[in-house]
């Protein structure tokens, strides 16, 4: 089963719960099969859940929910020692995140000590618990929601551990038509949204999923293209706009989503255009605007838009 047909089959369970938010289905799975990891911004009842818990029951994987609230502890997410009498030793025991498809609700409630316990596990993929190193199982993805309007009682990421996370997709409301197929599919089972009672059936196995981000690491890239790539960094560092320009990681987690969406494609090469499409998702939470431009109401989106129409298209 080639990769553009994991991709079409896992498209296909999700699009039977989720409608209108293709090109949020599309950097989810590409970050899936690229071993990265997602946050997903957008108001409450957009089904940034639904659609995770959708993902996760269309791959053979184990699942794990944590909701992120403001009492969490770092060891309610990562495990601890347990005294066991009858050996009186003290034995870990794994916590939530030793799963393979973390969903981590709200993390912007969580306090700065929770989140950081959480995405240092995300960027090593182990944990460390009294000098031992606890590894985490293959493959392990992390889907983070948070909600854009309540920041009461909230703590904002920080940018370098934002930075962990190769794509911030955001999830709109969906198109007028999608909507009313939402309200005419789902308003008998608008209390379940439970994906498996839904008819979603797993398609893809693990090891499928390994191979898969072989297979997309290989894939190849032009010298023309990484020029590209390094000419759109190079812009976002001397536009006056921003405060902060992407970084070398950056660019390396652009190119990993463009390979991602090249494979879905069918395509074995990257192209300018693969590379165009995944740059607002892999950047929009790399770089920060100049307080005169957050002052005239710009966005990050349109800063990145008015470099890619700005910086030199390769032929």
């Amino acid at each position: 089963m080639s990769l553009e047909s994991q991709y079409s089959a896992i498209r296909d369970e999700i699009g039977k719960v989720i409608f209108g938010q293709d090109e949020v289905v599309d950097f989810a799975l590409a970050a899936l099969f690229s071993s990265g990891h997602v946050l997903l911004e957008g108001p409450p009842g957009v089904a940034k859940t639904l659609l995770v818990r959708t993902i996760a029951a269309a791959l053979n994987l184990q699942y794990q929910r944590v909701q992120m609230t403001p009492d969490l502890l770092p060891n309610d997410i990562t495990g601890s020692s347990i005294y066991r009498e009858d050996s009186h030793t003290f034995e870990f025991h794994q916590g939530p995140i030793f799963t393979n498809f973390l969903l981590a609700d709200e993390i912007n409630r969580a306090s700065a000590r929770t989140q950081s316990a959480l995405l240092e596990a995300m960027q090593e993929l182990q944990v460390t618990y009294d000098g031992v190193q606890h590894t985490l199982p293959e493959p392990f993805i992390t889907f983070a929601t948070q909600n854009p309007i309540e920041q009461e009682g909230t703590y904002p990421l920080p940018l370098a551990q934002l930075d962990r996370f190769m794509f911030k997709v955001a999830v709109n409301y969906p198109p007028a038509n999608e909507e009313e197929r939402i309200l005419r599919e789902h308003h008998a089972t608008a209390g379940l949204s439970d994906p498996r009672r839904m008819g979603v059936q797993a398609v893809i196995s693990p090891e499928q999923i390994i191979s898969a981000r072989q297979e997309i690491r290989a894939t190849h890239v032009r010298e023309e293209v990484v020029g590209y790539v390094q000419r759109l960094l190079q812009a976002t560092r001397d536009d006056e706009s921003l405060s902060v320009g992407a970084s070398p990681r950056s660019g390396l987690m652009l190119l990993m989503g463009a390979k991602s969406l090249a494979r879905f494609s069918g395509r074995d090469f990257v192209t300018p255009d693969d590379v165009k499409a995944a740059l607002i998702p892999a950047m929009r939470h790399r770089i920060v605007l100049s307080p005169s431009a957050e002052l005239e109401g710009t966005t990050a989106d349109e800063v990145l838009g008015y470099l890619m129409e700005a910086v030199e298209v390769p032929r």
